[in-house]
C-alpha cells in the first residue's frame, strides 16, 4: 500500500483517497497553491513520451517540409555533377578515368561525412552540425567554380614535377582545387543526411514517423526532378557549367535563415545529453512546438551520455548494424545502376544524350510516386515486412527491364518502376533507422549506414563497366545486379528491433 504524506489533516487525506483524488500536499480548504504552480506541466515528465505520443503540430509539419528540401540538396548535387560534366571535360580536355573520378569525389565526401559528422551530431548536437554542413555545401558549390590559386599550383608544380619526375598538365591543379571543393561539398551533405534523418524521426510522432521519413525520403528524386531541368536550362541559356554551381550555392544560401529561424535542437538529443540549461531548453522548444511543458527530465543512465561509435558494434546493436548496413549497400549498389549506367544504355541503343537523361527524370518521377505509396503504407503495415517485398520487387523490375526491348516508350515504363520501387527499398531503410538506433547514438547509426551505402554507390559503377567490358549484353548485366536486392531482402529478414522506441 503506497504510504500518504498528509500533512496535518489526516482525515483530509482519508477522503482524498476514497474518492479517488491524488493528493498535492496541500490542505482541503486551503488555496492549492502547489497544483496551480504546476498546472502548466504535463504528468508525464518525459517530453519525448509527450513527443511521441500528441498530434503534430504545425511547426513540426514545417520542419517535415524542411528536411524534405533539404534532402532534396543531395539529388540536386548528383545530377548536376552529371549533367556539368560533360562541359568539364571539353573544358579541360579530362580523359574518360579522370571525368569518372571527378564525378564520384562528391561520394567520397559524403561517405566520410555520413560517418564522421554523424557521430558528431550525437557529441554535439543535430542543429550545430547541420549549420556547418550547409556553411561547406554553400562555400563547396562556389568554390568549385573558381580557379587554383597560384600557391596551389606552385605546389603540385613542385610535388609532382619536382619530387616525383611527373610531367603535369596546366590544367591539372584547377582539376585537384575542384577535386577538393567537390569533396567538401560531400562532407556537408553526407552530415547533413545523417543528421537530417535523425532529425525527422525525433520531431515525428510514433503513428506517423515512417511516413514523415518518406517523405523526407522523396526530396532526392525531386531534387533529381528539379536539378536536371534548372541545369539543362542554364547549360542552354549561358553555356557555362559554372552557373549550374551558383545555383546550387544559392540554394544553400536561402535554406540556411530558413533551418536558424524553425528548427531548434532535438528535444530527444537534450533528454540524452542534459547539458547545461537543458530543462529550460527543453520547455521553450515544446512550448514553440505547441505541447506542454514538464516540470523535470527524467533521469539519465550513468553513462549514456557518454556513449561513443563503437556502442554500434556491442553486442546490443552489432547485429542490427551489420543487417541494415548490408541491405542498404546491396540496395544502393543496385540502384545506381539506373542513375549512372541508364543514359548510356540509351545511348548505346541509338538514342540521343537527351533521352538518357530524359530516363533519369522518369526514374526520379517514379522514385517520388514510390516514396509517397510507400510512406503511406507505413501507417497500416509493418515498416520491416513492406521494405522487404519492396526489395523484392525492385529486383524483379531490374531483371525485367534488362528484357526490355529497345524502345523507349517500353523501356521509359521499365526504368520508373525500377525508380518506384529501388527509391522506396532505399526509403524504407531509412525508416528503419530510429527504431534500429537509439537516440543517443541514431546519428552515429545513420551515419555509418550511409557510408557504406556511399561505398556502394561507388562501386557499382565500375562494376557494370567491368561486366559490359567483357562482353556480356544487358539482360546479363542486370540479372547480376539484382542479385543484390534479393539478397538485401533476404538479410533483413533476420533483423530484430526492440519494441521500445525513443
Amino acid at each position: 500500500m503506497q504510504k500518504l504524506h498528509c500533512g496535518k489533516r489526516r482525515s483530509n487525506c482519508l477522503i482524498l483517497r476514497i474518492a479517488g483524488i491524488p493528493d498535492t500536499g496541500t490542505q482541503v480548504g486551503e488555496p492549492d497553491t502547489l497544483q496551480r504552480e504546476n498546472s502548466s506541466h504535463a504528468l508525464n515528465t518525459d517530453p519525448r513520451e509527450i513527443l511521441n505520443n500528441a498530434p503534430m503540430g504545425l511547426l513540426q509539419i514545417f520542419i517535415i517540409a524542411l528536411t524534405l528540401g533539404l534532402n532534396a540538396m543531395d539529388g540536386i548535387d548528383v545530377l548536376s555533377i552529371s549533367l556539368a560534366a560533360p562541359s568539364i571535360s571539353d573544358q579541360w580536355s579530362l580523359s574518360e578515368t579522370l571525368l569518372g573520378w571527378t564525378m564520384i569525389m562528391e561520394l567520397i565526401g559524403m561517405g566520410i561525412g555520413s560517418l564522421l559528422l554523424g557521430w558528431i551530431a550525437d557529441m554535439v548536437g543535430r542543429r550545430k552540425v547541420m549549420f556547418w554542413c550547409m556553411a561547406m555545401m554553400a562555400a563547396g558549390m562556389y568554390m568549385a567554380t573558381t580557379s587554383a590559386p597560384a600557391l596551389w599550383s606552385q605546389f603540385w608544380q613542385w610535388l609532382l614535377t619536382g619530387l616525383l619526375g611527373i610531367n603535369m598538365t596546366t590544367t591539372f591543379p584547377d582539376l585537384l582545387w575542384l577535386w577538393f571543393w567537390r569533396i567538401l561539398t560531400g562532407l556537408g551533405i553526407g552530415g547533413l543526411l545523417s543528421a537530417i534523418t535523425a532529425l525527422t524521426a525525433e520531431f515525428s510522432n510514433l503513428k506517423n514517423r515512417a511516413l514523415c521519413i518518406f517523405i523526407m525520403g522523396i526530396g532526392y528524386p525531386i531534387g533529381g526532378i528539379v536539378g536536371s531541368k534548372i541545369a539543362g536550362y542554364l547549360l542552354a541559356a549561358y553555356g557555362n557549367w559554372h552557373m549550374i554551381f551558383y545555383f546550387g550555392a544559392a540554394l544553400t544560401v536561402v535554406f540556411i535563415p530558413l533551418f536558424y529561424f524553425f528548427i531548434p535542437e532535438s528535444v530527444h538529443w537534450l533528454v540524452r545529453k542534459q547539458p547545461d540549461g537543458a530543462l529550460d531548453k527543453v520547455n521553450g522548444i515544446m512550448k514553440r512546438l505547441g505541447h506542454e511543458t514538464v516540470a523535470a527530465l527524467p533521469e539519465v543512465k550513468v553513462g549514456v551520455s557518454k556513449k561513443s561509435i563503437g556502442d554500434l558494434f556491442a553486442p546490443r546493436l552489432r547485429g542490427i548494424t551489420s543487417i541494415i548496413a548490408a541491405a542498404y549497400f546491396l540496395q544502393i549498389f543496385t540502384y545506381y545502376f539506373v542513375l549512372k549506367w541508364v543514359p548510356k544504355v540509351v545511348v548505346n541503343m541509338g538514342f540521343t544524350r537527351s533521352d538518357g537523361a530524359d530516363m533519369l527524370m522518369y526514374a526520379n518521377i517514379g522514385g517520388v510516386l514510390g516514396g509517397i505509396l510507400l510512406g503511406l503504407l507505413t501507417l497500416r503495415l509493418s515498416v520491416k515486412h513492406l521494405t522487404i517485398v519492396v526489395l523484392a520487387l525492385s529486383g524483379i523490375c531490374f531483371i525485367i527491364l534488362g528484357q526490355t526491348p529497345a524502345d523507349l516508350r517500353y523501356f521509359a515504363f521499365g526504368v520508373a518502376f525500377c525508380g518506384f520501387f529501388g527509391n522506396a527499398g532505399i526509403i524504407g531503410l531509412y525508416a528503419l533507422f530510429p527504431a534500429a538506433f537509439p537516440a543517443y547514438i541514431r546519428a552515429s547509426g545513420t551515419g555509418f549506414v550511409l557510408s557504406v551505402g556511399r561505398f556502394g554507390a561507388g562501386l557499382s559503377p565500375p562494376f557494370v563497366g567491368f561486366l559490359f567490358d567483357h562482353g556480356l549484353t544487358l539482360p546479363i548485366v542486370t540479372l547480376f545486379i539484382s542479385v543484390g536486392t534479393f539478397i538485401g531482402a533476404f538479410v533483413l529478414s533476420f533483423l530484430k528491433l526492440e519494441k521500445k522506441v525513443e
